[in-house]
């Protein structure tokens, strides 16, 4: 039997004017690992810390199981200043019976998140390397639930690998808020979605949500449907001058009124942005012989590169590697050792740091957008900063609200906007993902893939690196940066032939040692190991578009040779429809040229 951990019914809570949560309920079993879900603002850290108990509802009740022990992970955490990171870990945990070696567990917990300065007082460490202390803290204890508020901020990827191990064979239940799809994907098993001031639970990982989250919306609009086909009927038995004499007329009537009264389902607003780049002109940004070191430890050895147009580049390595100081260097915040950055005049940079620059909490949202510019130009013509800021989910009712109210994440997304306001055609993004919830990041995904500029960006955000980004820039100590052709999976890809690459290379020298031994157990061993065909990350986007795409353009060509047949007698309208047909064919040619590559490979994949 499932023993019920907690239980939250008839939830209400409001922050200022803003209704949080509305009746709603929500429970947590034994086993379950939830992923809570949800656009910034809407309170997803408030019920976490009702979960825990760091906060009351304004209505409705908490139920917690006898003797349920819960540890907590605040987004941002407080430490007494006068300890030591060690002391900070241990005066957390103890108590417990189950640390039985305190210190020695403390220590490698520490040093596997990357803070290995274990007698460090906890005041002069960093907000990230603070977060990083707060989860080995939390990690350690043999808690019955685990409450943590993006527990994957502030770590690289070799971290976030390890975590999402570690949760996956944690023995208890968890309840964790995480912008990290793949992360989200690979340990939950049950994602809760925060709507409206609603609970919505799915009993899936995020693949299996989206695809859960399409059908309810698909019944709910059914059902919306349905009810304005009953409205309509009433309707007209109302004007046709229903008199409530009897019981039955009178149980009619408040039908009508029930139904008109009840609320249909809102659609879900969107992060939606033209692309307001400016012109990028021959010269963009040229890096040469760049070197940078702090004390003994070197950052940056004699990294030379020009970007091009359109270059999207991920830049990963572990934390302290020199990925943020380089982005600094691009930006001219930081000057290298040695070396030179060339900025071309028509450079406009856009640069998102991992600190939101400083705002005026006393300034109202509207006004520190109307700051950057009343009006922007885009394709589609002058749009205001008030229409602006509803594309960037900030409806008309927050838009005079200060600043100084917004949550983290609200205010993380303001500063995004402010930025692309400014229409860069250089855009420097140090760890984007951290704050922004999923659908921001989404948007900000497709916004990206339409950009007419240079994207760098500093991520540990694998699902962000494989969406976004074509290079890699891998640091890989001592100041070395190595590029790598693809995304984050096409990367790990390359690093696993590397390894088998030198262990091939082991091999062979270990076999030409032991030639005088031809009677090996193993006849294999040293045997140069095949190689297996696989589809890139982004080859294998491409096939599984590619047919579509062919088929929009099939049918494009086909309206076009229409249109021809119609403008016989215009002969500009003629000429121009000649030409796009002209490019449309060309286009056709080139995906099919491309289909016919990708089918073969795919092909030899299968029957490998």
């Amino acid at each position: 039997m499932i023993m019920n951990l907690l239980t939250i019914e008839h939830l209400t809570k409001s922050y200022t004017e803003r209704l949080l949560f509305d009746d709603t309920s929500f429970s947590i079993n034994e086993g379950d690992k939830i992923g809570l879900i949800g656009i910034n603002g809407t309170g997803k850290s408030t019920l976490l810390k009702i979960a825990a108990g760091l906060e009351e509802p304004d209505l409705g009740t908490v139920v917690r199981g006898r003797n349920l022990y819960i540890r907590y992970l605040p987004q941002n955490p407080v430490f007494e200043p006068q300890l030591t990171v060690l002391e900070c870990v241990i005066k957390e945990n103890e108590g417990h019976e189950h640390v039985w070696d305190l210190e020695g567990q403390a220590k490698n917990m520490l040093t596997r998140l990357g803070v290995p300065e274990y007698d460090a007082v906890i005041s002069t460490l960093s907000g990230g390397q603070k977060k990083r202390v707060a989860l080995a803290s939390v990690l350690l204890s043999a808690a019955d639930l685990l409450v943590l508020d993006e527990p994957t901020n502030h770590l690289d990827s070799s971290m976030a690998d390890w975590l999402e191990d570690y949760l996956k064979k944690f023995r208890g239940a968890l309840l964790m808020i995480t912008h990290d799809r793949y992360f989200l994907d690979s340990v939950s098993n049950r994602i809760v979605e925060l709507d409206k001031g609603k609970l919505y639970s799915y009993q899936a990982g995020y693949g299996g949500y989206l695809e859960l989250k399409e059908e309810r919306m698909a019944m709910e609009q059914a059902s919306e449907r349905k009810r304005r086909s009953i409205l309509r009927t009433e309707l007209e038995w109302i004007r046709r001058g229903a008199r409530a004499r009897s019981t039955k007329q009178k149980g009619r009537i408040q039908r009508f009124e029930e139904l008109s009264a009840r609320k249909g389902p809102e659609e879900d607003g969107d992060v939606e942005m033209n692309s307001l780049t400016s012109r990028l002109g021959r010269t963009t940004v040229e890096v040469s012989h760049l070197n940078k070191s702090y004390g003994d430890k070197v950052l940056l050895r004699d990294f030379t590169y020009i970007f091009l147009k359109n270059d999207r580049i991920g830049i990963i390595g572990p934390n302290g590697s020199g990925k943020s100081t380089l982005m600094k260097m691009i930006a001219g915040l930081v000057q290298p050792d040695s070396g030179e950055t060339v900025i071309g005049q028509t450079v406009r940079m856009g640069y998102f740091s991992q600190e939101n620059e400083e705002m005026d909490d006393s300034l109202k949202v509207i006004d520190y957008i109307k700051n950057v510019a009343e009006y922007v130009k885009t394709p589609d013509g002058m749009v205001s900063a008030s229409q602006m800021l509803e594309q960037f989910l900030f409806p008309s009712s927050m838009q005079y609200t200060l600043i100084g109210k917004l949550s983290g994440g609200e205010k993380r997304r303001l500063c995004l906007l402010h930025i692309l306001m400014g229409a860069p055609n250089v855009l420097l993004l140090d760890e984007p993902t951290n704050d922004l919830d999923i659908r921001t990041l989404t948007i900000l995904e497709d916004y990206l893939d339409h950009f007419q500029g240079i994207v760098i960006a500093v991520s540990h955000d694998r699902y962000f690196l494989d969406r976004v980004v074509r290079r890699i820039f891998a640091f890989e100590g001592d100041g070395a940066v190595k590029q790598y052709e693809g995304g984050y999976t096409d990367y790990q890809a390359a690093l696993e032939e590397r390894g088998q690459g030198q262990e091939e290379s082991t091999a062979a020298k270990a076999g030409a040692e032991d030639q005088s031994q031809p009677n090996r157990k193993n006849w294999k061993e040293g045997q140069p190991r095949e190689t297996k065909l696989k589809f890139t990350y982004k080859e294998q986007r491409e096939w599984e578009t590619i047919e579509e795409t062919i088929a929009a353009l099939e049918e494009e060509v086909a309206e076009l040779e229409g249109g021809i047949l119609q403008a016989a007698s215009d002969y500009s309208r003629l000429n121009r429809l000649m030409q796009e047909k002209e490019e449309k064919e060309a286009q056709l040619e080139e995906k099919m040229e491309r289909w016919m590559y990708l089918n073969e490979l795919a092909e030899q994949i299968g029957a490998q």
